[in-house]
């Protein structure tokens, strides 16, 4: 169970980092040793692109996500792995392979932006139906202009299962799980049972 790689994709307003949260606290109180971490990351180029997100866009965009995405793998990813830590990541190429291609980049340009990133041992994509992640997105607000655009809330869905489908084409292996009537709480131990399952343990 150590030393695992698992990162968590969705549509904006899904519930994806409470949920990846949950996961984390949920593992910790498991007596698992787990880092969570996030992308963008926190180092300066995951700054600059979660902040830029209003002037960078399309090609520029793309490069500096996977930019961020290759020193997060070397600097803190890898790191922890090899710890024999479990490692939960809020976002991962299943959200380039959604926003940049929304964005206008091809998704073969995306993949080969990103293909030498070391994929996840589990790739967790959760996603909703549009009217319910729409309702919550009116509760809390956008958080970028993907969610301001109109009827994006319904192109990144719809990009998100494809994205799972071509993840599973190049050997990810993928959980689906559907937000729509249930509660980060228990999609979160939906995710942790993956975790477990028997399958995981050979990766």
């Amino acid at each position: 169970m150590s030393g695992k790689f698992v990162t968590i994709d969705g549509p904006g307003g899904v519930g994806k980092s409470t949920v990846a949260e949950a996961v984390v606290e949920l593992l910790r109180t498991e007596g698992r040793p787990v880092f969570g971490t996030r992308e963008p990351s926190d180092s300066p180029i995951g700054q600059l692109a979660r902040r830029g997100t209003e002037e960078y866009r399309g090609m520029a965009m793309a490069c500096l996500i996977a930019a961020d995405r290759y020193r997060h793998v070397e600097h803190e990813v890898r790191p922890a792995l090899a710890r024999g830590e479990i490692v939960v990541c809020d976002r991962y190429i299943a959200s380039s392979l959604v926003l940049q291609v929304l964005d206008g980049v091809t998704r073969d340009v995306v993949w080969e932006l990103n293909r030498q990133a070391d994929m996840p041992d589990l790739a967790v994509i959760i996603n909703a139906r549009a009217d319910e992640i729409t309702k919550r997105l009116d509760q809390r607000g956008p958080h970028s202009r993907y969610e301001r655009e109109p009827g994006g809330t319904e192109r990144e869905c719809a990009a998100y299962y494809e994205a799972a489908r071509f993840l599973m084409a190049v050997g990810v292996p993928v959980v689906q799980l559907d937000a729509s009537t249930t509660g980060a709480q228990d999609v979160a131990r939906a995710v942790v049972a993956a975790i477990k399952e028997p399958w995981m343990r050979g990766r």
